[in-house]
């Protein structure tokens, strides 16, 4: 750390920008390849004008969450409170992330990677694919792939294997629209049983699965499970918790991995949760009770506890034990000099 002692706030960071700008080889490079590949998709990132128009990818994007400025502005909060929201806050979430791991990914070699072009000229053909057919999915995902490319290609494989796991929040990023019902009526589905099982079997509350439908034998209560409940966002917010978590805590490949595969139980387990509470309420209370409990904010909360715990718990089983005395690299003069290695009621 470059930033004396005695710096806080500002001057601390000041320095820290610095030191970190002055470490990272070829920044000017990546800039003029960023900046060109931002113009492209900003000028020619969507073709399909007809129900979005803006020749932007980025345009595009957003109108797919908000449905446009004057909407989000309106009522921002029906905006974030959306199923896929989440998306909204990974391009910000991202560079935190790398931020958060500079000391280390400063402390790799790096190289200028030639392979990595065919993986850029790749990224474009599957962006003309995109355009052609009228399919903005397939140009953001472009867009995500050539941005990966660059980082190989500029810094080296040894970069783009550190920064892999960042990467993969991206891929929250795409928007489902009409393709969500493939995702959620499974999950549906999959709640209501687990939900009616552990109902029974665990609480002794005789509930009723028709599909998507629990209800009391005694016609009291009866519950939807929506779309909006099929536990995709618990999914996408476990998930992208459990990315970050791997990142920052975790150094091997199968460490990381299994704590992203651990995301889709552990959400599934908590929309559970929070229908099981639904069916206590009202079992207790009536129909009434289980809707309070449903469209409650606060207690709409209480799901998320068990995953995170879950995925605390999971990182410290997978915890690797770090050697003394190995510390994170200096960004003082010397590394920032360094020179590159050649390497019905509806819950």
């Amino acid at each position: 750390n470059v930033a004396t002692p005695g710096q806080r706030g500002w001057a601390w960071w000041r320095a820290e920008l610095k030191a970190v700008a002055r470490a990272v080889p070829r920044k000017g490079v990546f800039c003029v390849l960023l900046a060109g590949w931002v113009a492209l998709f900003h000028c020619a990132g969507n073709s399909v004008l007809g129900y979005v128009n803006t020749p932007s990818l980025f345009g595009w994007w957003l109108w797919g969450y908000t449905g446009g400025w004057a909407k989000a502005l309106a009522n921002p909060w029906a905006v974030l409170g959306s199923e896929e929201s989440v998306a909204l806050f990974v391009p910000w979430v991202v560079p935190v992330l790398l931020w958060c791991q500079r000391r280390e990914l400063l402390a790799l070699p790096t190289r200028v990677w030639w392979p990595a072009v065919a993986g850029l000229v790749a990224a474009l053909g599957l962006h003309v694919l995109g355009y052609l057919v009228q399919q903005t999915r397939i140009s953001l995902l472009a867009f995500f792939g050539g941005l990966y490319a660059m980082v190989a290609w500029v810094w080296g494989p040894r970069w783009a294997r550190a920064v892999f796991f960042p990467f993969l929040l991206f891929g929250l990023c795409m928007p489902l629209g009409s393709q969500a019902e493939r995702i959620t009526f499974p999950l549906r589905l999959f709640a209501t049983t687990i939900t009616a099982a552990v109902a029974e079997v665990g609480l002794g509350i005789p509930v009723i699965r028709e599909g998507t439908r629990l209800l009391d034998a005694s016609g009291s209560y009866q519950y939807e499970v929506a779309a909006a409940c099929s536990g995709i966002r618990s999914l996408t917010v476990t998930l992208a918790l459990a990315i970050a978590y791997g990142f920052l805590s975790l150094r091997s490949a199968w460490r990381r991995w299994v704590m992203v595969a651990s995301a889709i139980p552990l959400a599934v387990a908590a929309n559970v949760v929070r229908l099981l509470l639904i069916i206590v309420a009202a079992e207790a209370f009536g129909q009434r009770a289980g809707n309070y409990v449903h469209q409650n904010d606060w207690l709409s909360l209480i799901p998320y506890v068990p995953a995170v715990l879950g995925i605390v718990l999971i990182g410290r089983w997978l915890a690797e034990r770090r050697q003394p005395g190995v510390g994170s690299p200096s960004l003082g003069p010397a590394a920032a000099s360094s020179k590159p290695s050649p390497s019905e009621s509806t819950v």
